[in-house]
């Protein structure tokens, strides 16, 4: 078991986020034109608070995912890497008479997360804030350290200037925190069932097929795409939903490889890997609802899938 994945999963691990975008949005509509926009409910954030939210276009599909952070003057919007072009643009497209300016800050952002069983004994031997609520975020020094995680292991983010990531990494190592491979970190995301979008969640996934419902306020009144997800709710019900599975043998599943049951296709993997804690392959997938079900037995070629 390599150190990286094993800090990750039972230490303390430092991920360099940078890449992600970071956009800002100032201007005095904001609030109001980002929860009209958005799938979550932005006007009940106060600064020191978060969400995550969806994206969706008129027809309800989900056109990009964001972590947004309020901020006293602004709204930091935290993004997928493939997503920071795209997500200025669909929000640029509907600013008409609204006071919003949007900011591209990526360059001069740095993200590191600490992630792992050990992150708050790290946070606790640098003397940095430990926000408690999801999304939460508090200041220390020149950083903004918040409540969110990469792989869905417990741990923090810190958000601050470029320029300082280096002395803040070497501050991490000095208490313990060893760095983490992009690999190992999806691996840990896939095994902890933590979807991604551009891999689990795509351009024409419904926001509940993806079980993701932290992302949705159902009492928030009208946003772009809320009809639709309103109709589904009233459903009660989609025809496929995003689960995790445990898959018999070594051999990770490609994007697209079905999954069978009864002798019908049932559903069809987005991602996996193999997961040394659990000697399996770990894998997310779409699968119809009826065979969703905790400890429904599928059939991945000839080996044999569980959803977990």
């Amino acid at each position: 078991m390599n150190s990286s994945y094993d800090a990750l999963r039972h230490g303390a691990a430092w991920l360099d986020l940078s890449s992600r975008g970071h956009i800002v949005a100032r201007g005095r509509d904001r609030v109001r034109f980002l929860h009209n926009l958005t799938s979550n409910d932005v006007k009940k954030l106060q600064p020191g608070g978060g969400c995550y939210a969806f994206l969706l276009s008129p027809q309800g599909r989900i056109q990009a995912d964001l972590n947004l952070f309020c901020m006293e003057d602004h709204l930091l919007l935290d993004t997928e890497p493939e997503l920071r072009e795209k997500i200025p643009a669909h929000l640029r497209r509907y600013i008409i008479a609204d006071q919003v300016e949007l900011e591209d800050v990526t360059e001069r952002t740095a993200a590191i997360g600490v992630e792992g069983p050990a992150a708050s004994a790290v946070l606790t031997a640098l003397e940095a804030p430990v926000p408690t609520e999801d999304f939460a975020h508090l200041p220390w020094g020149a950083w903004t350290v918040a409540n969110i995680t990469e792989t869905g292991q417990p741990g923090v983010r810190f958000f601050g200037p470029a320029d300082e990531s280096a002395s803040l990494i070497r501050h991490l190592e000095a208490v313990g925190a060893r760095p983490a491979a992009a690999a190992d970190a999806r691996l840990v995301r896939l095994e902890n069932g933590k979807p991604r979008y551009g891999e689990d969640i795509l351009d024409t996934s419904l926001p509940q097929e993806t079980q993701q419902t932290q992302a949705i306020s159902f009492t928030k009144g009208c946003y772009l795409g809320q009809e639709i997800v309103e109709r589904i709710r009233a459903r009660g019900h989609v025809n496929r939903k995003l689960v995790r599975l445990f898959i018999d043998g070594s051999e990770p599943l490609k994007p697209g490889d079905k999954l069978i049951a009864e002798n019908m296709e049932a559903g069809e993997v987005t991602s996996s890997a193999y997961s040394p804690e659990s000697g399996k392959v770990v894998a997310l997938a779409y699968v119809r609802v009826q065979y969703a079900g905790a400890g429904t037995t599928l059939a991945a070629g000839n080996v044999t899938a569980q959803v977990a």
